[in-house]
């Protein structure tokens, strides 16, 4: 994105260098990183990074200023899974955009759910490290110091509680790729990993280990516990006596379901499938189920038949997104490489853009699976120029 930099990083570029950047991670981490990482860094304008924070916060007021799609999000949430006393604002936020052939942002989704807020720091420094990158391009977005950071999140994560009842909640989580992330919270923060299903119930307070939980980091994903029939002590419609960090009923609310909602310049034209009517030419879209994670089940450029199968009774849980062919805007020894940025965001009392996620790749989507084999691809982070 910035040539000057680039440049100078793909002609100082060695394997050697590779080799350190992942021996770095795997040495802070204590074992070998479980996703692929690229190469390369990927060095972003300020004003960019500025443009698609204020893009996707304005996405997120214009919905919540939206009595039709509060109604809808909330009558959405599957009965079996509507946790009470929901906050009135999602806690946690990622908007995630890519640039089209004009280098506009356009909107791939968005999330009302945390994500490697702890992990992304640590590979920033990792790349900075191995590579020597300029200390004058920072890795935060405008306004934000590494110090602040930590505060932001300590507040969003712990709140106001004692760091030995809070837990980080998962599936399995020894097992998850982002265990990485898990470990560095607990490091940083003093907040314990659990496992899901070895929570206790005890009335309406929930216990690990003989030891109350006061609030939850919550990183346990619905499709998941019911693809894996997980066990549990506690139902989500329970009264609880418990603080959720990222209530569970914003994974629902802002997500997919949410895109049809939203009239803004960096959303392509979106709908629900049960909506959409005849389709003419369905190549030109991206058909998406609600709540897959990891571009499971998404077909880019479904053929009408692909269409036409998805019973009546689910079509409520697909969209149809205008397909938007994003620009491979990042020069590599392979080609030039797509990039998707993450805007990540916490609301405490304003919702703050504070940190970013890059993946790169050349294949159909950006997740591992559609980039195998090749090199230069993958996790990334953006370190960026504030003078331009």
């Amino acid at each position: 994105m910035i040539p000057s930099h680039r440049q100078q990083f793909n002609r100082e570029y060695s394997e050697a260098k590779y080799a350190r950047f992942l021996a770095l991670l795997e040495a802070r981490c204590g074992g070998a990183v479980l996703f692929r990482h690229s190469e390369t860094p990927c060095f972003l304008p300020g004003s960019l990074v500025s443009t698609l924070a204020r893009y996707g916060s304005e996405m997120v007021e214009q919905l919540l200023a939206n009595p039709q799609y509060q109604a809808d999000s909330r009558a959405a949430i599957p009965p079996e899974y509507r946790v009470p006393n929901e906050d009135p604002r999602p806690l946690f936020v990622q908007a995630d955009f890519g640039l089209d052939a004009d280098l506009k942002p356009q909107l791939v989704e968005i999330q009302g759910f945390p994500t490697l807020y702890c992990y992304q720091p640590l590979l920033a420094e990792a790349y900075r490290e191995a590579y020597g990158i300029d200390a004058s391009l920072g890795a935060l977005p405008k306004g934000m110091d590494a110090a602040e950071y930590r505060a932001v999140l300590r507040q969003a994560i712990v709140g106001d509680h004692d760091p030995e009842n809070v837990v980080l909640l998962e599936i399995d989580p020894a097992h998850q790729k982002t265990r990485h992330d898990f470990l560095l919270t607990e490091q940083e923060f003093g907040v314990r990993t659990v496992d899901i299903a070895s929570v206790v119930k005890q009335g309406n307070r929930l216990f690990h280990g003989g030891v109350p939980i006061e609030r939850i980091y919550n990183r346990a994903i619905v499709d998941e516990l019911v693809r894996k029939q997980i066990p549990m002590a506690f139902d989500f419609r329970d009264e609880l006596d418990v603080e959720w960090a990222g209530h569970p009923n914003w994974f629902f609310r802002l997500s997919k379901f949410s895109l049809p909602y939203l009239d803004h310049i960096a959303v392509p034209k979106t709908r629900f499938l049960s909506d959409a009517g005849t389709v003419d030419d369905p190549e030109r879209y991206v058909l998406k189920p609600l709540y897959s994670f990891a571009g499971a089940g998404v077909i880019i450029g479904p053929t009408a038949e692909q269409l036409a199968v998805v019973p009546a009774e689910q079509r409520s849980q697909y969209i149809l997104q205008e397909r938007v062919d994003f620009r491979a805007v990042i020069d590599t020894p392979f080609g030039a490489t797509k990039l998707e940025i993450r805007i990540m965001y916490v609301w405490l009392d304003r919702l703050r853009a504070v940190n970013t996620i890059i993946r790169m790749g050349r294949g159909s989507q950006m997740g591992v699976d559609h980039n195998k084999g090749f090199a230069w691809v993958g996790a990334s982070a953006a370190f960026i120029d504030a003078t331009l």
